[in-house]
């Protein structure tokens, strides 16, 4: 059986960890995480804005992301082995139909691609205030530090766009919300996903 998670939400509002907790937790499971998508610098077109387009879709190879999904979903096996997962023994055995496999789905525009947006069985978006954003934000280090006046000039602006889109086009996705304690957070998601496991088994 296979079962794909997405992990969505605001930049710097826990996906990650969230993701992390759950890898290890959770059987024969893999990640693909959006941010390994982007475009090259280079490639990035300064918009009206006067900065960047790094929170748009077009920042990332999402045919690239897709495919990888799509690789997964033909062999979560030869997948796993290959992205360094260790498998359950049973897993490993080629008569595994039976058996779990999960993939992890991480990033912050997920739900925001149509092709993307048919593949989860369970879809999840961390949510967090303007203000707890902004704070977040500046204490991160970046490769590319964020120029003066970024995140309210893009980041946030992108984000409510984006959040409007997605909530037009995805009615399955379960809010969590970023304030809370990790535990909590990943307390909730876990049992929303046992649950999603047992009721599909």
């Amino acid at each position: 059986m296979k079962f794909i998670i997405g992990i969505g939400g605001v930049t710097n509002g826990g996906k990650t960890t969230l993701t992390n907790r759950l890898l290890k937790t959770l059987p024969n499971c893999c990640v693909v995480h959006q941010d390994d998508f982007f475009r090259k610098p280079d490639q990035i077109e300064v918009g009206e804005d006067g900065f960047r387009q790094w929170d748009v879709i077009a920042a990332l190879d999402m045919e690239a992301m897709v495919g990888t999904v799509k690789g997964w979903q033909e062999n979560p096996v030869k997948f796993a082995r290959s992205h360094g997962v260790s498998l359950s023994p049973e897993a490993e055995e080629s008569n595994s139909e039976e058996r779990i496999h999960i993939l992890i789905v991480e990033g912050f525009l997920i739900y925001n691609y149509k092709p993307l947006i048919d593949i989860y069985d369970k879809c999840f978006y961390v949510s967090i205030p303007y203000e707890e954003c902004k704070r977040r934000r500046s204490t991160r280090t970046y490769t590319l530090p964020d120029p003066p006046g970024l995140f309210d000039g893009h980041v946030w602006p992108m984000y409510l766009k984006h959040r409007k889109d997605m909530e037009n086009n995805c009615d399955t996705i379960e809010y969590l919300d970023g304030m809370s304690s990790k535990e909590d957070i990943y307390n909730k998601a876990y049992e929303r996903v046992q649950n999603c496991l047992l009721n599909n088994l």
